[in-house]
């Protein structure tokens, strides 16, 4: 339903001066649980508005930052229009809301700097894959995750073989007919005019360059891999069309015209799960390989300074896991908290967020798959 770019999640990420409000939820795209989801936000946000108070604002402080959540409660139209998963980032200066195909935990957190952690299955490593599903009457971008999958809208682009060559060449479109309702079985393209005729493969080719060009565009500067689902024909015309960087050579073949979005990510995964599995086993071989060497860590007190200057290679952290305290970068020290006090954050999602941000791969684990056990583990550069 929204986007997420890196750029975004660096914003949320480097906007300081609290107190910022995080707020997630799971949310359901129909059924019973559309009329929970307000309810959700509405503890949510009185979760926060307390956490504020003790944060040391007034309340009429507290509840002007939380208006614009409080304003969604009653906003029939946006619950009729969700995601998976419902993020929201307020301050006293600022608002943003993200409808993703995530399905989050409930949760609020107070603090100096947003909590952005729960955002980066999508953007980090094995966290996000695209499936364009072809066919010559349809064309749809799935953007998913293991668990959660939305369509991307294309502007600007033709929806259909027929709508490219009616915008390309009139005369050509006079020319085509198809006997076919879906992206193939049937009888071919049939063409009548003249002696020389359209080559169909060539307008195929001339199609998916539009399509293309749009998908690059709107995927672009994203470490996504791109699978495609069609019949077995169109697929490797796509690709000789495509200048998208990442696209996986083993596609989804079939008609994808008659599979939801949830058929078309089940099978798309079958084909990624392979690709993000190795790039997890390999990073996680390198910091067993290193461990001890010093070029491993997992400890807090090393990650966190390592990941704000660039030295973290991979990380791995555990679901759901955080541990309160703050960084001083005159120091280049970490202060971890037992309990958080008045300006922590959570370093857990300090060292993911800047080791993301500094080209590095994150890799969010069951708690159970972490490296000696702890919140996080990292394998330096140098």
């Amino acid at each position: 339903m929204d986007s997420l770019s890196r750029e975004e999640l660096e914003r949320l990420a480097e906007a300081r001066g609290g107190p910022r409000v995080s707020l997630y939820l799971p949310t359901h795209r129909a059924g019973e649980g559309t009329r929970q989801d307000p309810i959700r936000l509405k503890n949510l946000t009185s979760n926060a508005r307390e956490r504020l108070v003790e944060a040391g604002l007034r309340t009429t402080e507290a509840d002007d930052v939380l208006s614009p959540a409080r304003d969604l409660l009653s906003d029939l139209a946006f619950w009729r229009h969700q995601s998976d998963g419902l993020a929201l980032f307020l301050s006293g200066d600022s608002f943003a809301s993200y409808r993703l195909p995530l399905r989050f935990d409930e949760l609020a957190v107070v603090a100096d700097r947003h909590h952005v952690k729960p955002l980066l299955p999508l953007l980090a490593e094995g966290g996000t894959f695209y499936v364009l599903a072809l066919s010559q009457n349809e064309v749809r971008l799935l953007r998913a995750t293991r668990r959660g999958v939305e369509e991307v809208a294309l502007e600007d682009t033709p929806g259909s073989l027929s709508e490219a060559l009616r915008h390309d060449d009139p005369e050509r479109q006079l020319q085509f007919h198809t006997g076919t309702s879906g992206g193939g079985g049937g009888r071919p393209a049939v063409f009548h005019g003249h002696d020389a005729r359209p080559d169909p493969g060539e307008d195929l080719l001339r199609f998916f360059r539009q399509v293309d060009a749009a998908v690059t565009e709107k995927l672009k500067g994203q470490k996504a891999p791109l699978i495609l689902a069609g019949v077995g024909f169109l697929l490797p015309i796509y690709r000789e069309a495509s200048e998208h960087p990442d696209v996986i050579e083993e596609g989804v073949e079939g008609s994808p015209e008659a599979s939801s979005p949830e058929e078309l990510r089940d099978r798309a995964w079958e084909v990624v799960r392979p690709r993000f599995e190795e790039a997890r086993r390999e990073a996680l071989a390198r910091h067993a390989r290193l461990a001890g060497t010093g070029q491993t860590s997992d400890g807090l007190a090393q990650i966190v300074p390592a990941a704000y200057f660039g030295r973290v290679e991979a990380l791995f952290v555990a679901r759901g896991s955080r541990r309160w305290g703050f960084f001083d970068p005159a120091s280049g020290t970490a202060h971890e908290h037992g309990e958080p006090e008045r300006g922590d954050g959570d370093l857990v999602d300090f060292a993911a967020v800047q080791t993301f941000l500094n080209g590095g791969a994150v890799h969010v684990l069951e708690p159970e798959e972490v490296p000696a056990g702890g919140p996080a583990a990292a394998v330096f550069r140098y």
